[in-house]
């Protein structure tokens, strides 16, 4: 009798494994898909900001949620300490909107990272600077020779470096230069690893206590190679969120425009130096001196520089970069990775 009955439990068997398989996939799929959905709605919804701990004026706006006014969108940001990392979450997607300098900017455009420059944070100048340990005995450039110098690399320090010891006829084999991160430059030259830095705050302020400036971007932007901190943001974002862009720009630009109408003014106020010195990590004593190391354009400054002598800067900068070995290839125009309607 058992025999009997062995078929039909086994075809019982295969059908409720069948339905099970069934409805796991089913659930599954809609698990996924409400998944998808949720992603694609946060997408929708919010947007991943990089910022740098660079001294500008602007850091007022971030520190209040000015930004976060008159837009839908949730803003999330993200601090980076180098341009390099923010070009990496750029490319992956990871972020939509990065503050990098023009270095890493063209160095990502000539990789073909999907990005655009839209807005000028500053036109660099005292607030990076090449400092030397009082310890190193170098009193001039020659004396960088033999020397040990960190720094991040394809950073606008990294290019400010490169232009200056080619200015003062040192070769790159002279010396030499090690790649750091500005929290690592701190450590390594509290060790006594390092002789030279060239960075920016807050790094900058606390390697100074034990060391003095041998040049900064300032003059190194005079001797033909300046260099510049940049808004960018990824094209495919560019296109579905004009709105937002715009206001970011003018909410910047009110900031910079705030420092520029009176600097003793803003500086006076101190919640104005309090909230840059809280997102950047800069000592409070030092934003004055790091703000007026800068220049700030207004919004005629910034579109004539971006539409004109900018992209010519970046391509200079790509085909330094690439004679250093540090990109590969070189774009022959720049212009297509520069945005000036959120500016208008």
């Amino acid at each position: 009798m058992r025999k009997q009955y062995k078929k039909p439990l086994l075809i019982t068997a295969v059908v409720v494994l069948a339905l099970v398989g069934f409805l796991f996939y089913q659930n599954q799929s809609t698990t996924e898909g409400q998944t998808q959905a949720n992603t694609k709605g946060k997408a929708d919804t919010s947007v991943v900001i990089a910022y740098q701990t660079g001294v500008d004026p602007s850091k007022v706006a971030q520190a209040h949620g000015t930004y976060s006014q008159d837009t839908d969108l949730h803003i999330e940001w993200k601090k980076f300490d180098t341009g390099s990392d923010v070009v990496n979450a750029l490319a992956s997607g990871d972020v939509a909107i990065g503050n990098i300098g023009s270095s890493p900017f063209a160095a990502a455009t000539s990789r073909g990272v999907p990005i655009e420059a839209f807005l000028i944070t500053s036109k660099l100048g005292g607030s990076e600077a090449l400092v030397v340990n009082n310890k190193a005995g170098i009193q001039s450039p020659k004396d960088l020779i033999g020397k040990t110098i960190a720094v991040p690399f394809v950073s606008t320090t990294h290019y400010s470096l490169l232009s200056a010891l080619k200015h003062w006829n040192i070769a790159e084999s002279q010396v030499k230069i090690i790649n750091l991160r500005p929290p690592e430059i701190v450590a390594a030259w509290n060790r006594g690893d390092i002789d030279a830095a060239y960075v920016w705050d807050p790094a900058l302020s606390q390697i100074k206590h034990s060391g003095k400036v041998l040049t900064d971007s300032t003059e190194v932007g005079n001797w033909g190679s300046p260099t510049y901190d940049l808004w960018v943001v990824r094209q495919d974002f560019a296109k579905a969120h004009p709105e937002f862009l715009k206001n970011f720009v003018n909410k910047t630009l009110e900031q910079l425009e705030k420092y520029n109408q009176d600097p003793k003014a803003f500086l006076a106020n101190e919640k104005n130096i309090t909230d840059i010195s809280g997102l950047t990590g800069s000592d409070a004593k030092d934003i004055p001196l790091l703000l007026a190391g800068n220049t700030y354009l207004n919004r005629a400054q910034q579109i004539e520089t971006l539409s004109q002598v900018f992209g010519k800067n970046i391509a200079d900068t790509a085909n330094f970069l690439k004679t250093q070995g540090k990109v590969d290839q070189v774009k022959p125009d720049y212009q297509e990775n520069i945005n000036t309607r959120f500016l208008k």
